[in-house]
């Protein structure tokens, strides 16, 4: 028997927390159970069950002890695979336009004024859909719409695209579902009525905090605030049964009032409470660690009975990016075809484009990507490889040849990670 490569322990209050990247996992130990597992670690790891056999037979169950055979790297590639390479699934993400109508200074996509999908993409993407829908292994499909604002072509694209897909899953036995990552503003009454006939049930939709912060970065023509009708549109759609995440945008400007937000939803059913989530992300160009800051508002939410979520925990390994998995794809108005919508959409960034016939062209860099992990030496012996694994594709394509570390190398970062991990999780 050996020790995970995967282990990784720190003190809290006066014990020992041990967490275990590959199961994801924490244990707690007294100070004298971590000295009695280092001393046997110094010498042989299996006097420990003779020892202290319930210890030991825990710390094999957490998968904190393996057996020598066990290639935990391996295990690592294989649980990578059965996520990435999934052939049930597949997930589309169609852009109508690269247009918008706000224009918030920390967008990273370059708007393009009068972008439209036309006709004969749109033809194009349903000859994809076909395709999609005609392989045996697919039992889950997903269209999700992005952009630019989606909803400024919801009757010239969306609705004739979602209406064509329902028409040609209802005899297969696919479940099919749709959703948008939108600013919210343009949602109406009858687009709603229309969304569970189309399978929509899902929307992202983004405050900059409350009204005064929000208003100043997210506004309409001639600078009309939005906060008030994109919270009424997000109610509207709890009622209706759409599932909305709230995505709160977080820099030092927006924690103004931002508690008032949760006065906001006070009106919500507990059922429509139900279909409703506060996912909080510092923006990017933010340099200042605002994380403490966001754990003490996540608890006030979490308080008053909302769910919460903080990207800043996520496994990228269990929870890959979609860009990492094979049965995605990204398709653009004008037909070419992404994998990361984090990037602007340039002609120079694409990875593919749509044939007349629905199937897509990839260019190499589309393979290069695919085959992007586990590149890295650096990460193949990091002790949270199984969690972070140099978090995703695009990173790995953007440091090709390049041995990088996104926490720089910093062991003790890495450790901070998991204590804040460990102390999100019981909160």
């Amino acid at each position: 028997m050996k020790p995970s490569k995967y282990n990784i322990f720190f003190s809290y209050q006066g014990n020992m927390i041990g967490y275990n990247s590959l199961v994801n996992d924490f244990i707690l130990m007294t100070n004298e159970l971590y000295d009695l597992y280092s001393k046997t670690l110094s010498e042989d790891i299996s006097k420990l069950a003779i020892i202290h056999p319930d210890f030991w037979e825990i710390l094999i169950s957490k998968h904190f002890i393996v057996s020598n055979e066990i290639d935990e790297l391996q295990q690592t590639k294989e649980l990578v695979n059965s996520f990435d390479r999934n052939q049930e699934t597949y997930h589309l993400i169609i852009n109508p336009t690269l247009n918008c109508n706000f224009k918030c200074w920390y967008c990273y996509e370059t708007h393009i004024n009068g972008s439209k999908m036309d006709n004969s993409t749109i033809e194009k993407i349903k000859m994809h859909i076909i395709k999609k829908l005609n392989c045996e292994n697919i039992k889950q499909f997903t269209i999700s719409w992005f952009g630019g604002e989606p909803l400024l072509y919801y009757h010239q694209v969306i609705y004739p695209i979602l209406k064509f897909t329902n028409e040609n899953i209802a005899k297969r036995n696919i479940h099919f579902n749709s959703n948008f990552t939108s600013n919210g503003y343009l949602i109406n009454d009858k687009i709603v009525k229309e969304f569970s006939k189309l399978g929509i049930n899902g929307f992202q939709i983004t405050l900059d905090g409350h009204s005064e912060s929000h208003n100043k970065v997210r506004y309409a023509g001639n600078k009309r605030g939005t906060y008030d009708k994109i919270v009424s549109n997000i109610i509207k759609c709890l009622k209706n049964k759409i599932y909305v995440t709230c995505r709160i945008n977080i820099s030092k400007e927006t924690f103004n009032n931002i508690e008032k937000i949760i006065d906001d939803f006070s009106i919500l059913t507990s059922i429509e409470n139900e279909y409703l989530e506060f996912s909080f992300n510092q923006v990017w160009q933010e340099k200042e660690d605002l994380h403490e800051k966001i754990l003490e508002i996540i608890e006030l939410f979490n308080n008053h009975n909302f769910a919460t979520q903080y990207n800043r925990y996520r496994d990228t390994l269990r929870n890959s990016c979609y860009a990492d998995k094979e049965n995605h794809a990204t398709i653009n108005f004008n037909g070419d075809v992404f994998k990361c919508t984090a990037r602007d959409f340039n002609p120079e960034n694409r990875e593919g484009f749509l044939n007349k016939d629905g199937s897509i062209e990839w260019n190499q860099k589309y393979y290069t990507r695919m085959d992007a992990k586990f590149k890295n030496s650096p990460c193949l012996n990091c002790n949270i490889l199984p969690i972070c694994n140099g978090s995703c594709s695009q990173k790995a394509l953007e440091n090709k040849d390049i041995e990088y570390c996104i926490n720089n190398f910093d062991e003790n970062r890495k450790i901070d990670i998991i204590k804040k991990k460990f102390l999100f999780a019981i909160k």
